[in-house]
């Protein structure tokens, strides 16, 4: 696929893990340290999101993310355009530094 043809979008994971025995919190502490090296930056409380270029690097990215799994719990993920992530609105609190408002012009891509 061409330069041309792709879009960004967002990969956004959420997920829900048990912390009550010590492997159960071992286990959510790794797969929070992968999304952290792998590019997701934290949204919130267990909803982390990442850019990404085009439905093969998502589909990339997807499978990084089954690879890595923890064994218990609950984790979804949803792809979104740029442009409907731009559409969110903050109801309660303030924007962290991360969220500041970019569009995919301003962004760099190593």
């Amino acid at each position: 696929m061409s330069s041309a043809n792709r879009r960004f979008m967002r990969l956004i994971v959420f997920f829900d893990l048990p912390t009550k025995t010590k492997q159960e919190k071992r286990a959510y502490t790794l797969f929070r340290r992968f999304l952290l090296n792998d590019g997701y930056d934290m949204l919130q409380w267990s909803v982390y999101g990442r850019v990404v270029n085009g439905m093969d690097a998502e589909e990339k990215h997807l499978q990084r993310l089954i690879a890595n799994l923890p064994p218990a719990g609950s984790v979804r993920s949803l792809s979104i355009t740029e442009k409907q992530f731009a559409s969110m609105k903050m109801l309660v609190g303030k924007q962290n530094f991360q969220e500041k408002k970019l569009n995919t012009d301003q962004m760099l891509l190593f």
